[in-house]
């Protein structure tokens, strides 16, 4: 990606005229950082991005605001960053560049982002733990048409635990005893022929 993009260039000029100057300062203090960080647009607001976001600004009718992607994890000693509210960023809503921390906080900010954002320190994805599905128990009149039809339980036996699971889940499903009674019957045939299938789409 390149350092600059043209669309960011578009996005200030038609900015409201109080946060043409305080845009036009966020990125050149951006860029004093760090040749490495370069610009993108992003859901229609101009972001600064380093193996990721690092941060982004937006401008309004009556404020602007500058926020860091990852700023929960920022350290701030001075509790300058606040509670993001959409539109106001990690400060509050800006009308003037007096309003922003200073130069050398907003450079440590920053660089603490980058930091977060290099590939050894970027935290890997936390899966959700999956409960197991709990097993179902083989319905007894299923167990005796499989019986029935050695061919058919045969070919049964040897099916993985999840094949098994479609019949019998497809089976216990059926909402009336004739619906059930189709399926399982269906469900000898198919099984007769060895077909894998999800069953939880047919009638």
């Amino acid at each position: 990606m390149e350092q600059y993009d043209s669309r960011v260039d578009a996005y200030i000029a038609k900015a409201a005229p109080f946060a043409q100057p305080i845009l036009k300062h966020l990125r050149q203090l951006v860029h004093s950082v760090s040749p490495l960080l370069t610009e993108a647009m992003k859901w229609g607001f101009p972001f600064f991005d380093y193996n990721g976001p690092v941060c982004q600004m937006a401008s309004f009718k009556q404020h602007m605001g500058f926020g860091f992607w990852k700023q929960k994890q920022l350290n701030d000693p001075g509790k300058l960053i606040k509670e993001e509210d959409g539109t106001a960023g990690s400060f509050g809503k800006i009308t003037s560049l007096n309003e922003l921390p200073a130069d050398e906080i907003l450079i440590d900010f920053i660089k603490q982002a980058m930091e977060l954002n290099k590939p050894e320190n970027k935290k890997p994805a936390v899966k959700k733990a999956t409960a197991p599905k709990a097993a179902i128990e083989m319905p007894v009149d299923f167990a005796d048409l499989l019986a029935a039809n050695p061919k058919a339980q045969e070919v049964y036996d040897k099916f993985s635990p999840s094949h098994k699971r479609e019949y019998l889940e497809w089976i216990v499903d059926a909402i009336s005893d004739a619906t059930r009674q189709k399926r399982m019957e269906t469900a000898v045939e198919q099984i007769v022929e060895g077909k894998s299938r999800h069953w939880k789409y047919q009638r």
